[in-house]
């Protein structure tokens, strides 16, 4: 396995002409994130990643983690580069600074996970679930449990951890048996739940579990599930630890993948009941959850991000020193480094442009839920938060999706070698599987994009959406030298395509939905890759025409980068992009032969 090197020009590039950071840090509270110090906190980041945590990520898949008389232990070195994680402050890095973080934007801190998940996706896991924890406590907390469970929260000394699912309930949360009773100011919480991820570990001295309930007289389905805060250890007034909480963990499960990251099946209430501290109110813990869902699914694609990036930088040397074949062109019998195989480079070129398109399309999440968050003005909060809403399915989605398609090209520049464990390359193959699973399948992101984000406002922002593809096709098409056989003028032409493609899959959704969903909704897979797929030609073009106007900047010897961004932006329209047209046609008119097939006949 290679060794993981943080591209922190092309993070900066894509901060600051994406996600738009100088004006991310004129908002209240980002003052201090200036295109500088977040270079500064970049740099920092790529050494601890590329130091710290890459040396690691061979070594977790390999022991994996174990449970010994009830006690989860994490592979050789998890525990001491968690501890270097936690003193360095970077698990605080969003958090508010009156509870001991750093309060950088949201768009910073998806650059930084992207380097955790590349570097050791097991490993970024733990903070993860925190950070999804912390802010839930923010948003619902009570003035006291923020108080209480905060500051160790943030600061890592303490994790976090999300218990939706239960073996009979998959993905249907409704369906949920866990029980809350009442017991004066706490709960007694009895049930098991599954793949609860880093649900016990030897990292941090307390676990907070957010566990999802339902009380006595709840009413059936979603609508009767609540939301309880369930320590490992329970808390004293002053803060410090007391006896251990009745849960424990039953076992870990064997996976494909993330193997140093434990899955864990928990019990809660053996004896007495589990304590629990109701979050919120009663009977809201869907709402409540998706508070911390949103924010898991926007890191959930930054990791399919994350093991693309790791698994193209091995690729990729790979292809310079792998010497295989005589060149395409000329007459030299003599062998040439397999980079130099058209096909090989197709592939390499193809996982670059779609990390490049991932890379963008995260941080103008990230950068949007800035916004929604930290605007002045209400109205830009509510026209971000209705972009957010928009994105995240896709991001989730569409990056994990990618993360896949990128690590298994990995495997097939390697040849037979990337089907050797050794290499690595198999690796990053089996860790990225699991993301288009959790935090809500891709699948379930689809139905979410097309049956609520499109519906609830009748296409309203998917039509804004669409509106600034199409401003961005008109600043192509008078960007200088923009002339047929241009670079700007190939990308406007098959933006332009794309755009199209997305406005007639979206129009024939939003009429076709309210009368007949399910023929709509079997057109959701294809309709959210259609929207990733134009979103990130539309962001590439974005950054080719940031990278034209450098380029009449810079000096001579550092025009290649940006040269570079023109020619990514430009691959990815003419070789990813035409995709556009048969993924509408696919949401449009592939729903007859999805629904009318007998379900005996499968």
């Amino acid at each position: 396995m290679t060794d993981y090197t943080a591209p922190l020009r092309d993070m900066a590039f894509m901060l600051e002409e994406i996600a738009g950071l100088e004006a991310i840090s004129t908002l209240p509270g980002y003052g201090e994130a200036t295109p500088d110090v977040v270079a500064q906190i970049l740099a920092e980041g790529g050494r601890f990643a590329g130091e710290v945590l890459a040396p690691l990520n061979r070594v977790g898949d390999v022991q994996g983690s174990r449970l010994e008389n009830g006690q989860v232990r994490t592979p050789d070195g998890f525990r001491e580069a968690y501890a270097r994680f936690v003193e360095s402050g970077w698990n605080g890095v969003p958090f508010d600074p009156a509870y001991g973080g750093q309060g950088l934007p949201w768009a910073v801190t998806a650059a930084l996970q992207e380097m955790w998940s590349a570097a050791n996706m097991s490993f970024g896991l733990c903070p993860l679930l925190t950070q999804a924890a912390v802010e839930l406590l923010q948003i619902h907390g009570t003035e006291e449990q923020r108080r209480v469970y905060l500051p160790p929260l943030v600061a890592g000394s303490w994790a976090g951890t999300m218990n939706l699912t239960e073996p009979q309930a998959g993905s249907d949360v409704g369906a949920l048996r866990a029980r809350a009773v009442r017991e004066g100011d706490h709960y007694r919480i009895t049930g098991q739940k599954i793949f609860i991820t880093y649900g016990e570990q030897d990292l941090t001295e307390n676990i907070i579990h957010m566990v999802l309930a339902r009380t006595p007289d709840a009413p059936p389905g979603v609508k009767g599930i609540s939301l309880f805060l369930v320590p490992k250890f329970l808390v004293k007034a002053d803060g410090s630890l007391g006896a251990r909480n009745d849960l424990r963990c039953v076992s870990l499960e064997h996976k494909l993948g993330i193997k140093a990251s434990p899955t864990a099946v928990m019990a809660y209430g053996d004896n007495e009941g589990a304590i629990g501290y109701l979050v919120g109110a009663e009977n809201r813990g869907i709402e409540l959850m998706f508070a911390m869902m949103n924010n898991a699914r926007l890191s959930v694609g930054i990791e399919g991000l994350g093991i693309a990036e790791r698994a193209y930088q091995q690729a990729r040397a790979y292809a310079h020193t792998r010497v295989q074949g005589r060149a395409a062109t000329g007459r030299d019998p003599e062998p040439v480094s397999i980079i130099r195989h058209p096909d090989v480079r197709r592939m390499l070129m193809t996982m670059r442009a779609s990390i490049e398109a991932m890379r963008a399309l995260i941080y103008d999440t990230a950068g949007t839920l800035d916004r929604a968050r930290r605007h002045p003005d209400p109205a830009e909060r509510t026209r971000a938060q209705a972009r957010l809403d928009l994105l995240i399915p896709v991001a989730k989605a569409w990056c994990t999706d990618r993360g896949c398609d990128v690590a298994s090209l990995g495997l097939q520049v390697h040849g037979g070698l990337g089907f050797i464990e050794e290499t690595g390359a198999a690796q990053h193959y089996r860790d990225a599987r699991i993301a288009p699973i959790y935090e809500g399948t891709n699948g379930i992101q689809a139905n979410d994009l097309v049956g609520r984000k499109l519906m609830r406002d009748g296409g309203a922002a998917a039509n804004a959406f669409i509106a600034d593809l199409r401003e961005t096709g008109t600043a192509l098409g008078a960007a200088p030298g923009a002339v047929p056989g241009d670079d700007m003028a190939a990308i406007r032409q098959r933006l332009a395509d794309g755009t199209e493609a997305l406005a007639r899959a979206t129009d024939w959704l939003i009429k076709t939905y309210p009368d007949d969903p399910a023929r709509a909704l079997a057109g959701a897979t294809p309709y959210l890759d259609l929207f990733g797929t134009v979103a990130g030609g539309w962001l590439l073009a974005k950054g080719a025409l940031a990278a034209q106007r450098r380029l009449a900047e810079v000096p001579a010897d550092d025009r290649g980068f940006y040269e570079t961004k023109r020619l990514i932006a430009r691959f990815y329209a003419e070789n990813i992009l035409p995709r556009s047209h048969g993924l509408a046609a696919m949401a449009i008119e592939g729903a007859d032969s999805v629904l009318t097939l007998a379900e005996d006949r499968f």
